[in-house]
């Protein structure tokens, strides 16, 4: 499998990529992890009940809106000891094989599950490997699977938070219960894969201890909170991984601490990892909402440009429950009950549907596939737009985003892009053998098809 090349110039950047169309992953049985979304459930703060059941009465509009993939917020009990706030953190197990009583029971969560697979999404739950609660079953059937602080002779505390306890990955006995524990859910509830908490703070040999052992049961896909320029032989074990580097690039950049160059740059970072591993691309998630601000907080004008980017880059996209309203200046609380505030006005719900039901349906935007190849275009305003096009075989998407803070008139003359685009959202047909112009309003974008 080749790797996408990716060279900056002063002026521009383009990316070369190979059209090269072999690839072992289009014969695995998680083919449909190319063209997948991955919508992110808060049930705590989704409905008023809070519960699996109050969810799954929404099932219908986010498959009209266009989701694929459901990933669930950590659906086990809760540790009791040492919790903070009211409700504790759903990061702080108590159990790894039974529900969260405030969501439901295991036959609420199976029903959901079923419903969901009806109706043709997929499900993933969270996983948190790294850490349990200080009541946790184990605690006082195994403490040897526990790391002991040597200072007060207790378990070990995790890094900066006093309501979780480290677990022990030198005990083989702790990893084959883990690993059960994982397969518990996989056999009994027939989920489709794991997100997986602060992945990069679990040895890497665990998972890849832990991935085919737990596939033994059936295919899986597995989405890994850690950034894979910093971590890669983790990218090597899972198929997506966070981008937090880009994350927080961007926000410096609407913050005026960083520039477009450095954006330009950290994308050819990314871009050069190859297809082996996606990159799953996101403007907010539980922990940014509560704890960094929306991403109209964060990003500004950039907001919607940044979303644009996120579906149609190469990778998979990233949605947090609460986005489609949009959750414009609303954090989420995280240790008490804050429901999101639906008001049955869903403003961005038509986007997301055009978006997502371009993602999955043009071949152009599938990610982690070599096929699809990607190329940023030479404009006249390389300083202030990004444009790309994205392409495989005759499919072609062409997106021009604004990433500066003005009103931005220019052309695109490259021989990279020709024929006639039609606009996914508004209608208007570009023929570029006759018309090279464009115009972005302040937080502007365009998506077009070929």
């Amino acid at each position: 499998m080749k790797k996408i090349l990716f060279s900056i110039f002063l002026g521009a950047a383009l990316i070369s990529c190979s059209t090269q169309k072999t690839s072992n992953m289009t014969d695995h049985p998680n083919e449909w992890k190319h063209s997948t979304n991955i919508y992110e459930v808060n049930v705590r703060q989704y409905t008023q009940e809070g519960t699996f059941r109050a969810f799954e009465k929404e099932l219908p509009r986010l498959k009209d809106m266009g989701v694929k993939t459901l990933w669930f917020m950590p659906i086990t009990p809760i540790a009791q000891k040492n919790k903070k706030g009211p409700l504790g953190s759903q990061y702080a197990a108590q159990d790894y094989t039974s529900i969260n009583p405030e969501f439901g029971t295991m036959e609420d969560f199976k029903h959901l599950v079923d419903e969901a697979h009806k109706m043709g999404f997929k499900v993933i739950i969270d996983w948190v490997a790294n850490h349990t609660g200080w009541d946790h079953v184990w605690t006082k059937t195994n403490p040897d699977f526990y790391l002991i602080d040597p200072k007060t002779n207790d378990f070990q505390i995790a890094s900066g938070m006093d309501d979780i306890i480290e677990l022990d990955y030198s005990n083989p006995k702790m990893r084959e219960a883990m690993i059960d524990a994982m397969k518990f859910w996989v056999r009994e509830t027939n989920i489709d894969g794991f997100r997986c908490d602060l992945a990069a703070w679990v040895e890497v040999d665990f998972w890849q201890q832990a991935r085919p052992e737990a596939e033994k049961v059936k295919p899986l896909f597995w989405l890994g909170e850690f950034d894979e320029l910093d971590n890669p032989d983790y990218g090597k074990v899972f198929d997506a991984s966070y981008i937090w580097n880009w994350m927080h690039k961007t926000k410096d950049f609407n913050e005026g601490k960083t520039t477009f160059d450095d954006l330009k740059t950290l994308l050819s970072r990314y871009t050069a990892i190859g297809d082996s591993s996606m990159r799953a691309w996101f403007t907010s998630n539980h922990d940014e909402n509560t704890w960094n601000g929306t991403e109209y907080e964060k990003y500004g004008v950039f907001a919607q440009p940044l979303a644009v980017f996120s579906i149609t880059w190469n990778g998979v996209p990233l949605i947090y429950n609460g986005q489609e309203l949009p959750l414009k200046t609303k954090r989420l609380e995280f240790f008490e009950k804050d429901p999101i505030p639906w008001n049955g006005i869903y403003e961005l719900h038509d986007f997301y549907k055009t978006m997502l039901n371009l993602k999955s349906t043009n071949t152009a935007l599938r990610g982690g596939d070599p096929a699809a190849t990607s190329t940023v275009l030479k404009t006249s305003a390389d300083d202030k737009v990004l444009a790309y096009v994205r392409k495989n075989g005759n499919d072609e998407v062409l997106v021009v985003l604004n990433f500066s803070k003005e009103n931005v008139p220019f052309t695109i003359d490259d021989s990279n892009v020709s024929g006639v685009f039609k606009n996914v959202f508004s209608g208007p047909v570009k023929d570029f053998a006759k018309d090279k112009n464009f115009y972005l309003p302040v937080g502007g974008y365009a998506v077009m098809q070929k």
